[in-house]
């Protein structure tokens, strides 16, 4: 059984970061360790949620995994709330990659155009040297832009999304994936470029007309664990857009109305069913 672990915070209440990702890869199939950032009573979508910073837990847990000659399939990093964080998963990284270690990263720091609350041009460069050391990196648009300097754009061409693929690819990264991308009317999905064999993958699927809370975190969840499950990355984004799109339109349909997240638990017998 492949182990991954995956690094971001815990909201107790809420369906974001770890407690979608530990359910999702766990249910692939995959053995998925821990190593949170923080802990919130709630993810940020609620008022007056309590945080708690674990930044100094990490290094701590770290030193135990290596006298317990502890070793990973792949490290997949989420959201993390400082660049101090951000140099401790860098550090993390040598201390665990080997030849076989997939390093996939979620740079979580902007929407829509705008950086998070929380974070700055600092944090952005920061985050970029991690994408640098990873394997996969999958950015939404808002977060691409802002790592390589270039304007961004709520409408585009194919053209716009190849150079900032291409601005990506010399951060360093393997494979650069863009997330939300949008190539047609009433379409989204992912297109990303591959620095070794110079190819360039696209998949659009329909858009579904809703927002939720850590829809990305599912997408990416899915992706990781996929590829666990011997899926290329091209695969993996596949299904991991068709899921996420999915679940979205399945959480659309409750009649209790959540506001706060998707019904992913829901889901699974499908996404289960797209790994035969």
């Amino acid at each position: 059984m492949k182990r991954v672990l995956t690094i971001q915070d815990i909201s107790c209440l809420g369906k974001c970061s770890i407690t979608v990702a530990l359910p999702v890869i766990s249910a692939m199939g995959v053995e998925t360790v821990i190593l949170p950032t923080a802990v919130l009573s709630t993810h940020t979508m609620f008022e007056g949620f309590t945080v708690k910073d674990l930044s100094d837990q990490i290094d701590p847990i770290k030193e135990h995994w290596l006298k317990e000659k502890v070793e990973f399939d792949a490290i997949y990093t989420g959201y993390l709330g400082t660049i101090e964080q951000i140099d401790q998963m860098r550090k993390l990284f040598k201390d665990f990659k080997n030849d076989d270690t997939l390093i996939f990263v979620d740079p979580v720091m902007a929407d829509n155009g705008k950086l998070y609350p929380a974070f700055d041009m600092e944090y952005v460069k920061e985050n970029a040297k991690l994408c640098a050391d990873a394997d996969i990196i999958v950015p939404n648009i808002t977060e691409a832009c802002f790592m390589t300097d270039m304007e961004y754009k709520e409408s585009y061409d194919e053209a716009y999304v190849k150079e900032l693929l291409a601005r990506l690819d010399k951060l360093g990264a393997k494979v650069s994936v863009l997330t939300g991308v949008s190539l047609s009317e009433g379409k989204t999905g992912v297109m990303g470029y591959d620095s070794q064999t110079k190819d360039y993958f696209v998949y659009q699927n329909d858009r579904v007309d809703a927002s939720y809370h850590g829809t990305g975190d599912l997408f990416s969840s899915t992706c990781v664990g996929a590829m666990m499950r011997g899926k290329t990355w091209q695969e993996a984004m596949q299904i991991a857009a068709d899921h996420t799109a999915h679940t979205i339109e399945i959480t659309l349909k409750n009649p209790a109305k959540p506001w706060y997240g998707v019904d992913f638990e829901a889901t699974f017998p499908e996404l289960l069913e797209k790994l035969k």
